[in-house]
């Protein structure tokens, strides 16, 4: 996470800073010497603070403000995943502290620790040294294997989600987002939410989903090739793996080049030193102990659906104005040709 990406908090974004430091102190080492605090930009929908408290430093994520969709914004649950991860061999920050009185800064919030390290948000790792990219990919699957392995009933995750039939609430939720989000016709979405249902794979596997694993969500070594923590928790549940790596892979069924979509399809992967996607696939299993990949183009297309929904539901907000992200407009016209491609893909 570069310094370049902290800014002043968005007036939108303000909260009673006092008011915060007084309920921190004798809860958070270093509170009684001061606070500074700034905002992350970039993530559309929980706004994110680097709070620097004495000699350390932590991040805070709350609740946006104004009036949210059901089951929107779980900081919550956030907490609680990042919280029962700690004992495990998968990548988390510590976890701090759950505040979920809305009276100290107006939302429910949490504090973990801040990861040193470096975060690249595009795919095609261009501003990565050429001889990184491969080993930062392979890192990048061995990390999401190691989430999917752990036991989830054993790390008291047991409430976290439903352990069966992820993929039709899946459907049904965010079918209703996007209608509760819908800002005019997308014909391929409707032809998304009519097929996905129809076509579910029959493998009902459970474990830990992300929700949202992609390069940009992970924090990298400072020097070397590797994750050393895994962000951005707030679509986490227990689900199916194979929509976290259907997800992950999507940048593979993208066009690169295109403004504001990180895609690499039509960039010479091997000569940028950059994975093919059935490398990928295949690291995965063999981190994973699968044997195979199977409906792949059934999690391919349910991703695409899932990302236009989201996508809508950021530009919902941005019309509505108080989308954490000045991009937030831009991105929400990307929906319409994330749906194109999931129902080319739905098709093939």
């Amino acid at each position: 996470m570069s310094e370049a990406t902290l800014i002043d908090v968005l007036p939108a974004h303000r909260f009673d800073e006092a008011r915060l430091l007084s309920y921190l102190n004798g809860r958070l080492a270093g509170a009684e010497q001061g606070m500074q605090v700034k905002q992350f930009q970039g993530g559309q929908s929980n706004p994110t603070y680097l709070l620097t408290v004495g000699e350390h430093r932590y991040v805070l994520r709350k609740k946006p403000p104004g009036k949210l969709l059901p089951s929107a914004h779980m900081v919550e649950r956030e907490y609680q995943v990042i919280n029962a991860l700690g004992s495990t061999d998968v990548p988390v920050p510590t976890a701090r502290l759950l505040c979920e009185d809305p009276e100290i800064i107006g939302t429910a919030f949490y504090i973990m620790d801040y990861v040193e390290g470096r975060v690249h948000t595009q795919p095609l790792l261009s501003d990565v040294e050429q001889s990184q990219r491969l080993p930062i990919y392979r890192s990048m699957i061995e990390t999401m294997a190691q989430l999917h392995n752990v036991d989830w009933k054993a790390v008291g995750l047991e409430s976290y989600g439903k352990a069966e039939g992820y993929i039709p609430r899946q459907i049904k939720r965010w079918s209703g987002q996007f209608e509760a989000s819908r800002t005019g016709d997308m014909p391929a979405m409707d032809a998304l939410m009519a097929w996905l249902p129809e076509n579910m794979p029959k493998d009902d596997h459970t474990t830990i989903a992300h929700g949202d694993f992609r390069i940009g969500n992970l924090i990298l070594h400072p020097t070397e090739p590797k994750v050393v923590s895994i962000l951005d928790w707030e679509l986490a549940t227990l689900g199916h793996p194979l929509s976290d790596l259907a997800y992950c892979c999507l940048p593979y069924h993208l066009p690169s080049g295109v403004n504001g979509v990180k895609g690499m399809l039509g960039a010479d992967l091997k000569s940028m030193g950059l994975p093919e996607e059935q490398q990928v696939l295949e690291w995965y299993c063999q981190y994973s102990g699968r044997s195979e990949i199977p409906d792949w183009n059934f999690f391919l297309a349910f991703s695409l659906f899932r990302l236009a929904a989201i996508l809508q539901g950021v530009y919902h907000r941005a019309v509505q104005g108080n989308a954490s992200n000045a991009d937030a407009l831009e991105v929400g016209k990307r929906a319409g040709l994330l749906a194109e491609r999931g129902w080319e893909i739905a098709q093939s």
